[in-house]
């Protein structure tokens, strides 16, 4: 016979760790939430974040509620399979990431006064590093930066990383010119079709592009999906003004579509 859900009596955490507990329960949970791991749910929890920036990029408070609480079923699943195995509980995560942020904001919790907003992120960083040495773990400053980042992502936080040490371009015009070289050597390997090379090299131009929005103070990541809007955007103009000719893309040529790529530009200037 099922079991009835947790009441909702119980306070919406205590009720959804209830829930969860639930579906992992060995004899009479879900057979899909009873078979995950780490591994396989960190998938989701990449897409959830993905989602909730995505509300917000949406500016739908609606979803992003709904999102937010998505999110928060993943913590919640990890920290789930964590105590199974009796390493850690929801609980210690909670207390883990309070002691974090009072830790990390003494001028808040404790004595110390930043001069300041520079002074504060320096600060912040300091303490940063600081938990890092206190972990024994980096052999190298780069070693904490997860793999599993976004790799635009991640490229801005290894060139901040060696940034912080002094291994840094003086200014933007610096990186500009290392992004001209880059591209010089690209179309070098295009042009010899030498398509691994030129792989390499593309990677090359993005680790310098990634540098630049660094530099700039531009997250790569915003960026690309703010022009990733535009293109769909435009694109959809395409699909719209061809089908009000009884065409589709595929029955077009380049030089319609690219005249009327150059109309939706014109009108969103307009």
């Amino acid at each position: 016979m099922p079991l009835s859900a947790p009441p909702s009596e119980l306070a919406p955490l205590p009720r959804l760790l209830a829930i969860m507990a639930r579906l992992r329960d060995r004899k009479t949970g879900c057979p899909w939430d009873i078979e995950q791991t780490f591994a396989t749910v960190a998938p989701y929890t990449v897409e959830e974040a993905y989602e909730v920036a995505d509300a917000i990029e949406r500016g739908d408070l609606d979803d992003l509620r709904d999102e937010l609480g998505d999110l928060l079923l993943q913590v919640v699943f990890h920290a789930r399979m964590a105590e199974e195995q009796g390493a850690f509980t929801f609980d210690d995560v909670v207390h883990a990431i309070n002691d974090k942020m009072i830790r990390r904001h003494p001028h808040v919790f404790a004595e110390e006064t930043y001069a300041s907003l520079a002074e504060q992120k320096d600060g912040w960083e300091a303490l940063k590093a600081a938990e890092r040495q206190g972990k024994g773990r980096a052999e190298s400053l780069l070693d904490d930066v997860p793999v599993g980042l976004p790799a635009l992502t991640r490229a801005v936080k290894l060139s901040k990383r060696a940034a912080g040490v002094g291994f840094v371009w003086p200014s933007a015009k610096e990186v500009l010119e290392k992004l001209h070289e880059e591209v010089r050597e690209l179309v070098v390997e295009v042009e010899a079709g030498d398509l691994e090379k030129a792989r390499q090299e593309m990677g090359d131009v993005l680790f310098v592009v990634a540098n630049l929005a660094r530099t700039l103070e531009v997250d790569p990541e915003d960026a690309l999906r703010f022009t990733n809007a535009k293109f769909a955007r435009r694109f959809r103009y395409i699909e719209q003004r061809l089908a009000e000719r009884g065409r589709t893309p595929d029955q077009s040529d380049l030089a319609e579509m690219d005249a009327l790529w150059d109309e939706a530009k014109a009108a969103e200037k307009a």
